[in-house]
């Protein structure tokens, strides 16, 4: 075991020998299971310090291929951890369903499009072509290229905004290289970074998105090779970036040129505020992701990925092996909720009604001296003193919340709850009491604060 290590390192830094053993497991040659030498042995064979081999053993155990287990020693665990250590698994409402589920994140089936007309309309087949057919309807690329906030040299459809960011990461990350996310973020987005052995570094966030000072700061001593961004209706705290404040960061990324930014604009027609994309200012470095799923519906299972050829041909590229595209049927669907004036009000019509519920359970809490965020999208960002009992606090009363921890890279100042408020058509005033309620009668000291590394985890 020690031989096979230690001959397949030829890169002797804590990256190198992770990124070799890492091939090693993907290769089958260190089997799940596999009792790895220890670090001193593994150190003194590679004629390097036992610190170095700690940190790529660190970074193969954030990324889940290995697992320690105490003085028994450390042992190959598989590429991917296992599920219950998953962020997005701890966002449920839990084992007990509760009457009032608030965790979810999802739009209200009530609010989006019906579907009936567009499925008669396209119901003929007309779209299904065959398999030598372009991946994209014209039609629907033509569209969509409109609608762009900045001009792609290229766009493709795949199925959903997190099939998008995964296959941009599969595409263009490898493992332990260095991304920026915002602080708080996306927590399938997190396992997902994970799952591709990325080292993931948080950027914190005002009212306008991430922190100008402190993303220059990560760019100079990091050098990541990307950074992901929601420009809309964040989830979890409903921040939307201005365009002055992507103006300032493309800026900034002008003194990082291999940095490639990923843009998440998974709310889409739904959202409050207006496009705003780095990508009018660099796009040459800016792959825009158009979500339509909160907007259209869960199961359309479409969005768009959008901008330099080098990065959406190599996603369409990968997709031919596979899948090879998204259905034609369902893209003549959206091609037709796009267009139709009727279903284009009932989208307009579901952006009001979520900016009323936001609106009015946010100035619900605020009455009730409940600090909270909730700008756009459907989600309410709500500060608690303790995330766990106030958890507990709620489901004594039958509401499910999504705890904040599982969003956070590395801990924030306080605890906090992510509130779907998307979904309370009323009752704002008696949701709001129970709400603070829970916030009030929490005390600090066992609930978890936040995950990670000071810098962010691997």
């Amino acid at each position: 075991m020690l031989t096979l290590i230690t001959g397949a390192v030829q890169d002797r830094s804590a990256r190198g020998i992770a990124a070799a053993v890492s091939r090693l497991i993907t290769a089958g040659r260190l089997p799940a299971g596999s009792r790895l030498p220890t670090v001193r042995s593994v150190a003194g064979e590679l004629g390097v310090s036992p610190t170095t081999v700690s940190e790529a053993w660190r970074s193969l155990i954030h990324a889940g291929a290995i697992q320690t287990r105490g003085r028994s020693g450390t042992f190959v665990s598989g590429p991917l951890p296992p599920r219950e250590r998953l962020r997005f698994t701890q966002l449920g409402g839990g084992h007990v369903a509760l009457p009032r589920d608030l965790s979810t994140g999802v739009p209200d089936p009530a609010l989006l499009p019906d579907l009936s007309e567009s499925l008669r309309r396209i119901g003929d087949g007309r779209w299904s072509g065959s398999y030598l057919d372009a991946p994209v309807l014209p039609e629907l690329e033509s569209l969509l290229r409109r609608r762009w906030p900045f001009p792609p040299e290229r766009l493709t459809v795949v199925d959903g905004a997190m099939d998008a960011l995964d296959r941009i990461a599969g595409a263009m990350l490898r493992f332990g290289d260095h991304v920026l996310v915002e602080n708080p973020a996306f927590a399938p987005l997190l396992d997902m970074l994970q799952a591709v052995g990325a080292t993931v570094i948080g950027v914190p966030m005002d009212d306008d998105g991430v922190d100008p000072a402190e993303l220059r700061r990560l760019l100079r001593e990091f050098r990541p090779v990307a950074l992901f961004l929601q420009p809309r209706a964040h989830n979890p705290t409903g921040v939307s970036m201005s365009q002055a404040r992507a103006l300032e960061l493309s800026d900034i990324l002008l003194e990082s040129p291999s940095v490639l930014v990923v843009e998440d604009d998974h709310a889409g027609d739904i959202a409050s505020a207006p496009p705003v994309s780095i990508g009018r200012h660099l796009p040459d470095r800016t792959v825009h992701v158009a979500g339509f799923s909160k907007s259209h519906g869960p199961d359309l299972r479409l969005a768009a990925i959008g901008g330099p050829a080098h990065v959406v041909d190599a996603v369409a590229d990968r997709r031919l092996l596979g899948p090879g595209w998204s259905s034609r049927l369902l893209q003549g669907v959206l091609l037709d909720l796009l267009t139709d004036t009727g279903a284009i009000a009932q989208v307009a019509a579901a952006r009001a009604a979520y900016a009323a519920r936001r609106s009015a359970l946010l100035a619900a809490l605020h009455a009730r001296g409940v600090t909270a965020t909730a700008a756009d999208g459907i989600n309410l960002w709500m500060t608690v003193p303790d995330q766990q009992n106030a958890l507990v606090a709620l489901a004594a009363c039958g509401i499910a919340a999504a705890p904040g921890a599982p969003f956070c890279v590395t801990p924030l100042g306080d605890d906090h709850l992510r509130i779907t408020a998307g979904l309370v058509a009323g009752g704002y005033d008696e949701l709001a009491d129970v709400l603070a309620s829970a916030a009030f009668q929490t005390s600090r000291g066992s609930g978890r604060r936040g995950l990670g590394h000071p810098h962010g985890w691997r």
